[in-house]
């Protein structure tokens, strides 16, 4: 399966740093889910939890008790609170 490379991080903190196959949270215009090759994207992310699906098909749930913004681009995604 595809992935891509995942980073959430606040300040003084990484909640996750790592391949990924998808990653589901809500944004400010709703849900999304985010594959492997996902078009370049910039938007705010509202507190939530996010779901993540690892390179072994593990499934992590990290709650973003903050708002934040998401950017992906070159199969990279950074989401930051």
């Amino acid at each position: 399966m595809k992935s891509f490379h995942l980073t959430i991080s606040k300040v003084g903190e990484s909640l996750y740093d790592g391949e990924a196959h998808s990653l589901t949270l809500m944004c400010s215009d709703g849900e999304i889910t985010v594959l492997a090759h996902h078009e370049p994207y910039v938007a705010p992310v509202v507190p939530c939890t996010a779901i993540v699906r690892d390179a072994k098909e593990q499934q992590h749930e990290i709650v973003l008790g903050h708002a934040g913004v998401i950017e992906i681009s070159n199969n990279q995604v950074t989401l930051i609170l």
